[in-house]
């Protein structure tokens, strides 16, 4: 590849250069962005490392890209700006060294072989010379640029070392490989399986900014799936670790749940890139291990695992530092209603649907996703008749939805009305009408109108005694 051609393409980098040399401080672009510019991938954050004070050199970058703003981070000796949809991080060269109970460097001026050599993985470490003297010029020590044709995760250094000194390093190892879809280097590996305990003084935000970032990628239970051999997986994320294995008796046997589970993640992952859709396949089947009973008749059984599974969600979340707002609540909600669609292919009947609609709101269409994901079998005939079974509901709830409009249900008659039209002070009376209304609805007794709602609400209210007051009727 020809990397003066592509720097010289780009304005940034002759900005940069000829700051650099204004200065008399060599640049290099190094990092991701080099490693993304190999492999084609688009890549906004770019990190410059220069021989010198990176913040003077952002300093002198900023007045050059017509006076940017430029933020400082004095505690790391790191400077950023933002130019355009681009970041743009510089840093002076250092070296690095570890204390063994923080994963915090204590961090020196350096050479850039030693910027180059504390870098986490050799396709990472390559830098490119802004320099006059060879400019464009890439500068490789540790073979990155051969490791990313062979697509394989290597530590420049002792990798033992490496992931001892700062662990987090090993779920950016699974988390390159899974979103490359490379291998891990064998001796890489090893170190991982041997430093998997280092992971205590990593903090759970960072930890799960990583496994967030295997979620994401396109076939995720790629990265779970090193996550769980490499034993981190337990370290991290033990309930989902408690879905593997496969038990037997009287010669009947439940399918291995963590498999399963994965291949419904990569099944969403198929069709959407929604992080928190693909959490809910995560956690789909997650109190199946404390729900799953043995049945002499019908063999293994798993009754419950829906709800235990919900409330099961608030406390996973809270540990792995997830957010606790409504991306848990829609998280929980799946993981509740995930089985509701599968019984309705057996039985479609309009109540069941509308009730469907109802609990499931602005999120049905996310749990037919996950719902048809679900459908795993080595049968693929198997397969086919579910899903055509599923055409047949999702088509109902369509039907269902444009008539009724259940999914953004409001009741048609409001409690305050009711207080106001009767006269009566609040009380329970006004939760049984409004509930009695709703359920009528649900049912298909009457349709979701003004007109019908207002109707039995006054059949309603005269059952109980009530009547309008005169003053309301005019």
């Amino acid at each position: 590849m020809n990397f003066k051609e592509h720097l010289l393409g780009d304005s940034i980098f002759n900005e940069v250069a000829h700051a650099a040399q204004e200065l008399n401080m060599p640049a290099f672009v190094v990092g991701g962005y080099v490693r993304d510019l190999i492999l084609n991938r688009p890549n906004k954050d770019i990190d410059f490392v220069c021989l010198g004070n990176g913040i003077e050199l952002a300093q002198a970058v900023g007045v050059r890209l017509g006076n940017l703003p430029v933020t400082i981070f004095k505690n790391f000796g790191t400077a950023m700006i933002k130019w355009h949809d681009r970041e743009l991080e510089f840093v002076g060269a250092r070296k690095e060294s570890y204390r063994k109970e923080s994963r915090k460097p204590i961090v020196e001026n350096g050479s850039l072989e030693e910027d180059q050599q504390r870098r986490d993985f050799t396709i990472n470490a390559m830098a490119i010379s802004l320099s006059a003297e060879n400019f464009g010029d890439l500068i490789d020590p540790f073979g990155g640029l051969k490791h990313l044709e062979e697509k394989i995760i290597k530590t420049p250094l002792n990798a033992d070392i490496t992931f001892s000194d700062d662990p987090l390093r090993m779920m950016r190892a699974v988390r390159f490989a899974s979103q490359l879809s490379f291998d891990i280097e064998a001796d890489t590996y090893d170190a991982i399986v041997k430093n998997v305990d280092r992971l205590g003084i990593v903090s759970m935000e960072r930890i799960t900014t990583e496994l967030n970032k295997i979620i994401e990628s396109k076939l995720p239970s790629y990265g779970f799936k090193l996550l769980f051999h490499s034993g981190l997986l337990k370290k991290i994320f033990p309930e989902m670790v408690a879905l593997h294995g496969v038990e037997y008796q009287d010669n009947k046997a439940h399918k291995d749940n963590f498999f399963h589970t994965l291949q419904v993640l990569d099944n969403v992952a198929k069709g959407s890139d929604d992080l928190w859709l693909r959490w809910a396949a995560i956690l789909h089947d997650i109190a199946k291990p404390a729900t799953k009973r043995f049945d002499k008749v019908v063999g293994w059984t798993f009754h419950g695992h829906e709800d235990k599974g919900a409330r099961m969600v608030p406390g996973i979340f809270r540990r792995l530092k997830l957010p606790m707002n409504e991306k848990m609540v829609f998280v929980q909600k799946l993981v509740r209603l995930h089985l509701r669609p599968i019984a309705l292919v057996k039985e479609v009947s309009d109540s069941a649907i509308r009730r469907l609609l109802f609990e499931a709101g602005e999120d049905a269409d996310a749990l037919m996703t996950l719902c048809r994901a679900d459908i795993t079998s080595k049968n693929s005939d198997k397969v086919a008749r579910y899903l055509k079974n599923f055409e047949a509901v999702q088509q109902k709830m369509t039907d269902l939805e444009a008539r009724d409009h259940i999914r953004q249900f409001q009741p048609p008659v409001s409690g305050d009305e009711i207080i106001k039209l009767f006269n009566i002070p609040p009380g329970p009376i006004i939760g049984e009408i409004k509930e009695a209304i709703k359920e009528a609805i649900l049912e298909g007794t009457i349709r979701n109108s003004r007109d019908e709602a207002y109707g039995l609400m006054l059949k309603l209210a005269a059952e109980r005694g009530l009547y309008i007051k005169e003053e309301s009727k005019n």
